[in-house]
């Protein structure tokens, strides 16, 4: 993945990421939601994937007491499957662990095998369902849960 950087979103990365956003989901999030995520840089943790200097990819999490809830993956179209949403998984994991956070959690449609196969890999398990939760289709969410182990908690074992 030469040439792939992870970085914190900015203003100027708005319009690439709606694009993204709108090619990608049948109920995007606006201008305005992303504008939100970067201005609010306590809880909110929003980062781009470049591909050479090029928006591709982006993430949204929310740190809260002791949880990380992801909010959005996105891939640019183009270049899914390359890799570039594991990488994203894994910067937001391990900001997670270097904050200190316990537990990631999540929601995914129930017909998005290949993201519910990716979240898998890294641990996750379901844990509840949202019935209904998608609003322009009444889809329902299953809701997926990983629980991190901190440092001190691998020093014990």
């Amino acid at each position: 993945m030469a040439g792939f950087e992870i970085r914190m979103m900015e203003e100027q990365d708005i319009d690439a990421v709606v694009a993204i956003e709108k090619d990608l989901f049948s109920l995007p999030w606006s201008r305005a939601s992303f504008l939100f995520e970067i201005g609010d840089r306590q809880r909110s943790y929003a980062v781009v994937g470049t591909l050479d200097g090029f928006v591709i990819a982006y993430a949204i999490g929310w740190f809260v007491p002791d949880e990380l809830h992801i909010g959005n993956i996105a891939v640019a179209r183009r270049e899914q499957g390359k890799g570039y949403g594991k990488a994203l998984v894994e910067h937001l994991l391990a900001e997670a662990q270097r904050r200190g956070i316990g537990i990631v959690t999540l929601e995914v449609r129930v017909s998005n095998a290949r993201a519910i196969n990716l979240y898998r890999r890294y641990g996750f398990r379901g844990v509840a369902l949202r019935k209904g939760y998608y609003a322009d289709n009444g889809e329902d969410a299953l809701v997926m849960m990983l629980e991190l182990q901190s440092d001190t908690d691998r020093e014990a074992l």
